[in-house]
């Protein structure tokens, strides 16, 4: 129950980028179709869970080599994404206040395109987190679905928040995100050293 609960919040936090970009979406494109929205939601799910597959299978060809440091380096991966995400959301933040368009690029239709580039660009995250994973030694198969699963859930309220509530909770996703990252991999740390 433990480490499904840590793969839910792992979830969430890796979530926060996707579901800010949703906000933006459905802020950015109001006339949004329900089945456009849950293609791009679940575009950003699939990834989410494919990347740390990916980067679980990348970490666990090192694991033997570095077993008595993995902890570090899953504190470091995971901490250094929070780090970075709660960086992206204070220049989010001020970038908001200068310019309170949020939307400045054109209101164009969404294409498939567009929405993968999204997909990938908000999942590059997840590898990194992945490697940690393999460090942890987490079943990868469990842990990949939860974290495609809660994408895919907050990309849809994010569509629908963007379209009916705007940018306010666009950088407070990304800052929660983080922190939670940054929990996650202490935790990874505090386990290995002390238990």
């Amino acid at each position: 129950m433990v480490e499904f609960l840590t793969t839910l919040m792992l979830g969430l936090g890796l979530a926060a980028d996707a579901f800010a970009v949703s906000v933006t979406n459905g802020l950015c494109h109001k006339d949004m179709k329900l089945l456009t929205g849950i293609g791009m939601a679940a575009s950003f799910g699939l990834f989410q869970g494919l990347m740390p597959a990916l980067g679980y299978f990348a970490g666990s060809m090192f694991a033997e080599k570095i077993e008595f440091i993995d902890h570090w380096i899953a504190f470091a991966l995971l901490a250094g994404i929070g780090v970075n995400m709660i960086i992206e959301a204070i220049k989010e933040r001020k970038e908001s206040k200068e310019n309170p368009d949020v939307c400045s690029y054109p209101r164009k239709k969404l294409t498939v395109g567009a929405v993968l580039v999204q997909s990938i660009a908000t999942s590059i995250d997840a590898f990194a987190v992945g490697i940690g994973l393999a460090l942890a030694g987490t079943d990868i198969l469990s842990s990949a679905i939860t974290i495609a699963v809660v994408t895919f859930l907050c990309c849809v309220a994010g569509v629908y928040i963007g379209k009916a509530a705007g940018s306010a909770l666009k950088d407070k996703a990304q800052f929660a995100g983080g922190a939670v990252l940054i929990i996650i991999g202490a935790k990874i740390l505090i386990e290995h050293l002390f238990f």
